[in-house]
């Protein structure tokens, strides 16, 4: 599995933006829900499943879409299945840790 991740760091906190290779620059909208994957958001480095799970790991901002990504944050406890939101059947989970 690809994923593009991107880091962004302010402070303390270190934000990773991250979602499956075909979904870049995609918009989903559902009733008055729009999930925009902007280039300049999530754009970041294409890389494989074991990457992902390091960033995951440092990261105390995540926001992520698509299932490869949300499975594997899932997958690793840092998030639970009732608070990901599908827009078009596109799973989308922000997680904050504190």
């Amino acid at each position: 599995m690809s994923v593009y991740i991107k880091l962004y760091e302010q402070g303390v906190e270190t934000l990773l933006a991250a979602c499956d290779e075909g979904l870049l620059g995609k918009i989903f909208t559902q009733g008055e829900i729009h999930l925009d994957v902007k280039e300049t958001f999530y754009g970041g480095d294409l890389v494989e499943d074991i990457s992902l799970e390091d960033k995951l790991k440092e990261a105390t901002i995540i926001n992520l879409v698509g299932e490869n990504c949300v499975k594997k944050a899932i997958e690793m406890g840092l998030g639970y299945e009732e608070d990901i939101i599908e827009v078009e059947d596109v799973p989308h989970l922000q997680i904050f840790r504190m």
